[in-house]
């Protein structure tokens, strides 16, 4: 159930974004009196469907992209036999360069009106929730194993990075994603040091699976939900509860508490706990796991900024168009060996992680907004077969007076199609890789 899920929210996000757009080239098209022949969801065979103005309107059963088919145009479909005739007056290629550019242009702009709209519509309804960098100071970072490598330590508070305050405790880790030659500013046993982060550590960042292998802050915490039939639902445990102590081992960070518990995995341990201001001593037997059986609820301050529509339009433009400039500084470091393409790229099985195995309306619709601009962002990349490509080759139509022979665009759209397909099954190859 959880993989259907997962599966469902990534082919509905798809659908969404693809239809839109692929609706931008249709409305465009329209515009120009250019005849489009047929606008798909989905490819293979049709499954529904209906004519309106003599266009078809299909849905299919492959749920992983769609296409709309404009008469006179060479596309992947790689249909020619409107090339052995003079051109009609309502064909694509008898049309002017700037229209035919706005055409080839029209799903690039949809998909950015769309995260546009999508990043606005997010800021304005949740605002934004961030752990502030300054309250984690107080108690420092519980550091993983690429954070121990580069020489931080548990305890460690960090203060800046690359010389800089931040306002956003996650600030610290997506700054060294995109920027080269970074280095922490951290307070360790009350003396100021600075602790440098390799350019390969990237690398090795992007390849961890299931953990958080940099560092996390630490923070005071409360029990929040006891599951049933475990040692902390036996032993009396209690939202609300505050961990005091097990067995006189100070646990009031929720990073001191594992290891204390996994030193008595399958005894019986005391626990000392606050409720209502007043103390209490439970006794819990743990089992061969050595875990409670609670989900912790962070004490740390968080903050929440509500924004009004005029500022959430604002911030929501420049989030959207900041995804954009972040992929463009992610693809620098790849093209600079940083890290490889194999371990820092996704395809649709890396994507479909992303939504989870249960439905978050915030994490689905942030999705669905990133990928609108990466697909836009992608999409205008001067490759043949892609909009980009298109618009390369009418580009330099308007420049240079004279459009490309139609046997080079032939030619160099089944190049941009042997490249395509073949990012494609590497995407997906490497996806099935990284499972195992």
């Amino acid at each position: 159930m959880d993989t259907f899920i997962m599966i469902a929210q990534l082919l509905v996000g798809l659908s969404i974004l693809v239809g839109l757009h692929e609706m931008g080239h249709l409305l465009a098209a329209k515009m120009f009196g250019i005849r489009v022949e047929k606008f798909s969801i989905g490819f293979g065979p049709r499954i529904v469907g209906f004519t309106y103005k003599g266009t078809e309107y299909i849905i299919a059963p492959i749920f992983l992209g769609g296409y709309v088919k404009i008469t006179g145009i060479i596309d992947e479909s790689m249909d020619t036999d409107h090339l052995k005739k003079e051109p009609e007056p309502w064909e694509y290629r008898a049309k002017p360069a700037w229209q035919r550019l706005i055409v080839m242009m029209g799903g690039i702009i949809v998909n950015v009106i769309t995260g546009i709209i999508v990043f606005i519509c997010l800021t304005f309804y949740y605002g934004d929730t961030y752990t502030p960098a300054k309250a984690t100071q107080k108690y420092g970072v519980t550091v993983g194993s690429i954070g121990k490598e580069i020489g931080l330590k548990d305890g460690d508070k960090i203060l800046k990075v690359n010389g800089e305050s931040v306002e956003k405790f996650s600030e610290f880790r997506s700054k060294i994603i995109t920027e080269r030659d970074c280095f922490y500013t951290i307070k360790r046993d009350g003396k100021e040091m600075t602790v440098k982060v390799p350019n390969s550590m990237l690398n090795k960042l992007v390849s961890m699976k299931g953990v958080n292998p940099l560092f996390s802050p630490r923070f005071p915490y409360e029990v929040n939900k006891v599951k049933k039939k475990t040692p902390a639902a036996k032993a009396g445990l209690k939202k609300g509860d505050k961990i005091l102590t097990v067995n006189d081992q100070t646990t009031l960070l929720f990073d001191q508490l594992s290891p204390v518990l996994k030193e008595n995995k399958g005894k019986e341990v005391r626990i000392q706990v606050e409720r209502n201001g007043e103390q209490k001593t439970l006794t819990a037997k743990l089992d061969s796991t050595g875990t409670l059986g609670f989900y912790p609820e962070s004490l740390l301050e968080e903050k929440q900024v509500q924004y009004s529509l005029g500022a959430s339009i604002s911030l929501g433009t420049f989030k959207a168009f900041d995804v954009i400039y972040q992929q463009i500084k992610v693809f620098g470091r790849i093209f600079k060996n940083d890290a490889s393409a194999s371990k820092s790229l996704s395809g649709p099985i890396g994507i479909a992680k992303f939504f989870g195995t249960e439905w978050i309306a915030q994490r689905f619709w942030t999705l669905v907004g990133l990928l609108s601009m990466v697909l836009a962002f992608m999409n205008f990349l001067p490759i043949p077969a892609l909009d980009g490509g298109h618009v390369m080759f009418i580009t330099y139509e308007i420049i240079s007076g004279r459009a490309p022979s139609e046997r080079f665009l032939i030619i160099a759209q089944n190049i941009g199609m042997v490249l395509l397909l073949g990012l494609m099954a590497f995407a997906i190859i490497n996806d099935v890789i990284k499972l195992f």
